[in-house]
């Protein structure tokens, strides 16, 4: 895992300390964690009105406090679908014998197929992110050539692996999600064109 990855990865709120270069790929992303949720910058304010409407006289009152607790909800482990992407990092592997998940694929896509697409020695992956969207799957091949910046793969659960799509290099793949000032200042804009201050 290059520096610019783990460093992206420090800025958007990840814990990285257990990285090592002594690790593969998969073995760093499993060592990472986040304690919250992730947003890209395409993300919609969702949930953002309701927000607003529960908490309108903190936001008129003391805007600084209203935009704390907005973060501190919007930034926890909440139950609210709100366009989120979350943090995942369980290992798939569908085609390696005496695993839990050999076979999962059978009938819907041959190892063939998928080698079409992506990239490695063995089909065997790691879900970096799931999010409500679509695809709402993205992942990693464990044994992509380049484990210092691996390729990022997506697919649907509607389609699992039959369509897969090629989202580029992790670490052009991370600049899509936003780091909690950027975060505010999109909600800043948003309330202010919407209800003033």
């Amino acid at each position: 895992m290059n520096k610019q990855i783990i460093s992206k990865l420090n800025i958007l709120g990840g814990n990285t300390d257990a990285v090592s270069v002594d690790n593969n790929f998969a073995e760093n992303w499993q060592n990472i964690s986040f304690n919250h949720y992730l947003y890209d910058k395409d993300w919609d304010v969702y949930g953002i009105d309701q927000f607003y409407e529960s908490n309108k006289d903190l936001y008129h009152d003391d805007s600084e406090k209203f935009f704390e607790h907005l973060l501190q909800h919007y930034f926890s482990e909440h139950e609210n679908a709100y366009g989120q992407y979350f943090f995942r990092k369980w290992i798939f592997t569908p085609f390696k014998e005496n695993t839990d998940d050999y076979e999962e694929l059978d009938g819907l896509v041959e190892e063939s197929e998928i080698r079409e697409t992506v990239e490695g020695s063995e089909m065997e992956f790691i879900c970096l992110f799931y999010s409500y969207g679509y695809p709402d799957h993205y992942f990693v091949c464990t044994t992509d050539p380049d484990q210092t910046n691996p390729t990022v793969y997506s697919t649907d659960h509607e389609v699992y692996f039959q369509e897969i799509g090629n989202k580029g290099k992790l670490e052009d793949f991370l600049e899509q999600f936003m780091t909690k000032e950027e975060f505010r200042e999109v909600v800043v804009g948003y309330l202010g064109e919407k209800y003033g201050k």
